[in-house]
């Protein structure tokens, strides 16, 4: 949460002249509402359901870039398909940083909570390793200006010709 996927994402497939992707955003378009409400309604298990279903679509697609909601490493089946699919990039940033990018936004139904530091805390001590075992690249993105990260993804990616796509 607060890493930049969305804003970096945009910026990236603009770079690249690609199509861009959110899965959250798509998620919410399918559902008619947004995602605290299914939250609410569905709980974090029904969100997940959707989540998995959306990025098993969405990571089918070629020439995209795809931001995906910060849990959605959370399923083996999605960690799967993104590897399997595509160029993986985790952005990783501080809880400081995540607590400032995130300190007025109503719609991140985890961080509505007296403790939201405790909460990133134990979030981010359960999704590390599974975006580590997953990424084929790691960037900080603490303090640092979006279009420097996407700077260094294409470097990245020039670097790694032919992109994935095995599917």
């Amino acid at each position: 949460m607060g890493a930049g996927k969305s804003t970096i994402g945009r910026l990236l497939s603009q770079e690249l002249a690609l199509a861009f992707h959110d899965s959250d955003r798509e998620i919410e378009a399918r559902a008619g509402t947004n995602i605290p409400w299914i939250f609410d309604v569905e709980g974090e298990d029904g969100f997940r359901q959707r989540e998995e279903a959306a990025i098993d679509e969405l990571s089918r697609l070629d020439n995209i870039v795809l931001a995906t909601g910060g849990g959605a490493v959370l399923r083996e089946s999605n960690r799967r398909h993104l590897q399997s699919r595509g160029t993986v990039v985790y952005l990783h940033t501080s809880i400081d940083q995540q607590l400032e990018r995130t300190a007025k936004d109503r719609n991140r139904p985890l961080l509505q909570t007296e403790n939201p530091r405790a909460v990133l805390e134990a979030l981010i001590a359960e999704r590390d390793p599974l975006y580590r075992s997953c990424c084929d690249l790691l960037i900080k993105t603490d303090r640092r200006h979006p279009r420097g990260v996407v700077n260094d993804i294409v470097r990245f990616l020039k670097r790694q010709q032919p992109l994935k796509n095995t599917d």
